[in-house]
């Protein structure tokens, strides 16, 4: 049985006993196991004895994605369709500028509508529009967090420390025993003409996207790579992850961002794996503690991509330093394609740039300096989320403007007062020297 909790009829239409199949829905959790609303919607299946549709549509720069960012999707969806086709369930992948529009269309002959959850404002506004003009039962079952996110806090949290008390009184959400739910229905019998299920390949040609970024060669979509990259993570680094992890010379990150941020691996199945392991706690504060807190960032704070969102300390103090005068200024140009006096830095934007995925400690690092290196806090933050969404598979996610915020001081507390950054934490190249061996990071990225 799906939990409870995660399920929530949002809108006050009845089931359409006159429909022809359950829909679902698909986009945040592009995955066929240990995917909860596409397992209630096969239960809703077997009950009332519908057949299951699942669609997923497809539209041009869904929020500013490019080529890249398609590319993994689709590497995710060529498995989608094969997985799909031997559960012999009916499987549409459709194409369309109107995402709620196409839903609406496809849910005309649903009995009802299931669907999965993500929390960006764009997938909030798209779930609203369809909650308005659909003509059956609407239910939505999340299960891309560990902890319903009203559930666990129904504010903004300050900071790890006040979400972590909540999250440790709620430990029983992780023993979730994850059961078998097979398709046992006829597939449904129709055709749909904005369909290219069978033709995926053409239908990657035909987007109108930026063809400008290059397509990763270090990071493959779908469930299968997702399990692959856990696996690696399980048997290679585990152990060492406490110890290695902020390493940048290393590799010991788990490197399952971008399969999270595309849904192609569950959470709850990620950490029920890692939680066999006796060396968990450091990836689970990241995995659980951080991730969540960021989830719960975007939910409740309207203004989570933009300056605005910062708390009222932290624009204070940059903006009474806005005029501080800066040793170095860089262009746009200039920071996108790594061209600053910092060899680190420079290494850091190029790791991103070409293999889609910047190392974690890195991260803090790079937006930093941005920081320290435009003329307002607002275009350093501006900058970022720009080259983060860019050429981070994983951008233009809860993660990724959570991260971002706490280069400006969101979770963070007042530190020292200095030039440029006010009381927000300062990071320098010395530091890095300090701890870790910043010429073999160099070389690494070099060698990609």
């Amino acid at each position: 049985m799906t939990d409870s909790l995660r399920i929530k009829i949002i809108n006050d239409k009845k089931f359409n006993n006159k429909g022809k199949y359950i829909l679902y829905w698909m986009q945040a959790s592009q995955r066929t196991e240990w995917n909860m609303a596409l397992d209630y919607a096969k239960d809703k299946s077997s009950e009332t004895g519908k057949p299951l549709v699942v669609l997923l549509v497809v539209t041009d720069n869904f929020m500013n994605a490019n080529q890249r960012h398609y590319a993994f999707m689709f590497e995710g969806i060529i498995n989608l369709i094969k997985k799909f086709k031997d559960m012999n369930i009916k499987f549409i992948l459709a194409y369309s500028d109107d995402i709620p529009g196409e839903v609406l269309k496809v849910s005309q002959n649903a009995c009802m509508l299931v669907g999965d959850i993500g929390y960006l404002k764009i997938q909030r506004e798209m779930r609203n529009k369809i909650k308005e003009k659909i003509k059956c039962t609407y239910v939505t079952v999340e299960d891309n967090v560990l902890f319903p996110v009203e559930y666990i806090s129904d504010k903004e949290e300050y900071s790890a420390r006040t979400l972590r008390i909540k999250i440790n009184k709620n430990r029983e959400f992780f023993d979730i025993n994850y059961g078998e739910h097979n398709y046992k229905n006829k597939k449904a019998d129709f055709d749909y003409k904005n369909d290219f299920s069978s033709r995926p390949e053409k239908l990657f040609e035909i987007l109108k996207v930026n063809r400008d970024v290059g397509i990763s060669k270090y990071y493959k979509g779908g469930e299968e790579n997702a399990e692959k990259t856990l696996k690696k993570f399980l048997n290679e680094k585990i152990k060492k992850y406490d110890e290695m992890r902020n390493f940048p010379e290393y590799n010991y990150q788990s490197d399952l961002s971008p399969y999270i941020h595309f849904g192609n691996i569950s959470v709850l199945k990620t950490v029920k794996e890692v939680l066999k392991y006796e060396e968990n706690e450091a990836f689970t504060e990241e995995f659980i503690v951080r991730r969540e807190l960021a989830v719960n960032f975007i939910y409740y704070n309207k203004n989570y991509d933009n300056f605005n969102g910062l708390n009222e300390w932290a624009k204070k103090t940059l903006k009474d330093h806005q005029n501080d005068k800066r040793e170095y200024i860089y262009t746009a140009d200039e920071l996108e394609n790594y061209d600053t006096h910092d060899e680190y830095w420079n290494s850091a934007q190029k790791e991103m740039r070409i293999s889609g995925k910047m190392h974690g400690y890195m991260r803090m690092y790079w937006g930093k300096k941005i920081i320290e290196w435009t003329e307002s806090p607002e275009e350093a933050w501006n900058m970022l989320v720009y080259l983060n969404d860019k050429y981070s598979i994983d951008g233009r996610d809860p993660n990724g403007y959570t991260g971002i915020a706490w280069c400006f001081g969101k979770h963070d507390r007042a530190w020292k007062e200095r030039d440029i950054f006010g009381k927000i934490r300062y990071m320098n190249s010395m530091g890095l020297e300090r701890k870790y061996n910043m010429k073999e990071y160099i070389k690494k990225v070099n060698a990609l």
